[in-house]
């Protein structure tokens, strides 16, 4: 792992879950990375891993106890003094807490006595992952900037898998240090225009009727509002969104690939970055009833004829101008992943945009879930980036990369 040039004052939580033996392994890593690591826990947490192999690896003495060091106000001190701060792991009881702003332990404390940049690490079982209230409790947190590092999906305890699983130490501490870099660097899109589409086009057949997806628009909207949370001027065209646009960007509502394209014509030439989020049918119906269709007119069969959509992203690829860039998105059904990169690669070809993000969808994966899991590739084909998390940390180290 490489190290940082600046040494951080991180501050490592760990709250009472069964991937509390992990966190030995995040502190390992940031201590090789050169950076002074003071371990706070619960008192629970202390119940799965010992207080002497944390203090041996870190080589500071851990606390646990809110009234000890009192006259030096320990449990305000830590925080203030924090470059950045990682809870790993993250339970649901900790997630729920720090959402509202609860400060009974010193793990708690210390994060509402710091203004560093907060990571979590989360990991429970799926059931509890997905509960809507530990969903709701992620956005909250999402919303005010804190980032969130998986969790992955796998081996969980006893016989359960799925998602739910802490993702690895190495990978929570880079996103450590890449959050407080954030920080210092928080504007890194200020003065850049960003286009983003998202959700999915509806082609009329009727006036009750429509060809469409299942695109909710999630994956774009986090996109939009990480972009505007880094200072860029973001306009966001959505099309059917089933949730609400972020502030402090302009929306622009569509509903037909036909609209979504002339929104865009309209805004290209200004925006220095392009990401085409949304999920654009490809034919639309040739003739559009101004009536609804009835079934007794039709018999057994009805027959509709599709015509083809234009192809937004070929056209905004051949006509970028110098230094603009433009992302594709593509949706894939292929179970293998051979197969799958090799279906994106040729779609990258033929689109010409400058990278691709990929993700798999099927009946039960991809569409309306609060997170997704991607691979980016480059003009060419290159492998540059594999992800996964919220839909919000997917759209953060989106934008790093493209930084």
């Amino acid at each position: 792992m490489p190290s940082s040039n600046q040494k951080l004052n991180v501050v490592v939580g760990i709250s009472g879950g069964i991937a509390a033996f992990k966190a030995v392994g995040v502190v390992r890593e940031l201590v090789l990375l050169g950076h002074n690591v003071q371990v706070v826990a619960t008192e629970s947490a202390l119940k799965f891993v010992g207080a002497p192999t944390l203090e041996a690896l870190s080589r500071n003495p851990v606390y646990h106890d809110l009234f000890e060091g009192v006259a030096e106000v320990r449990h305000v001190a830590i925080g203030q003094s924090a470059d950045v701060i990682v809870i790993a792991p993250a339970t649901a009881n900790m997630i729920a807490r720090l959402s509202v702003g609860l400060a009974d332990d010193l793990v708690s404390t210390t994060v509402l006595a710091s203004k560093a940049p907060l990571v979590i690490a989360p990991a429970m079982h799926t059931e509890m992952w997905q509960h809507a209230s530990t969903q709701h409790n992620i956005r909250v947190l999402e919303e005010r900037g804190v980032t969130i590092v998986g969790p992955a999906t796998g081996q969980l305890t006893g016989d359960d898998s799925g998602p739910g699983r802490m993702a690895e130490p190495t990978e929570i501490a880079l996103a450590t240090v890449e959050a407080h870099s954030r920080k210092i660097n928080r504007h890194d899109l200020a003065g850049r225009h960003v286009l983003i589409t998202a959700g999915g086009t509806r082609e009329p057949i009727d006036p009750v009727r429509f060809i469409g997806n299942r695109s909710t628009g999630k994956q774009g909207v986090a996109l939009a509002s990480a972009a505007a949370r880094r200072g860029a001027m973001v306009t966001l065209i959505g099309a059917n969104l089933e949730v609400s646009p972020p502030a402090g960007v302009e929306f622009v509502a569509v509903g037909t690939a036909n609209e979504l394209q002339a929104a865009v014509d309209l805004r290209a030439s200004k925006s220095d970055l392009i990401i085409m989020a949304a999920a654009i049918a490809d034919y639309r119906p040739q003739e559009v009833s101004d009536s609804k269709i009835k079934k007794d007119v039709h018999g057994e069969q009805f027959q509709l004829n599709l015509v083809r959509n234009p192809d937004i992203l070929a056209t905004l690829a051949n006509s970028a101008r110098p230094g603009q860039v433009i992302v594709g998105f593509a949706a894939e059904t292929d179970t293998d992943e051979v197969k799958l990169l090799e279906t994106a690669k040729l779609k990258l070809e033929r689109k010409g945009c400058d990278f691709l993000v990929v993700n798999k969808v099927g009946w039960t994966e991809g569409f309306a879930s609060e997170s997704n899991a991607i691979t980016v590739l480059a003009k060419g084909g290159d492998i540059v980036l594999t992800t996964s998390g919220t839909k919000l940390s997917v759209a953060d180290s989106i934008l790093d990369l493209l930084i």
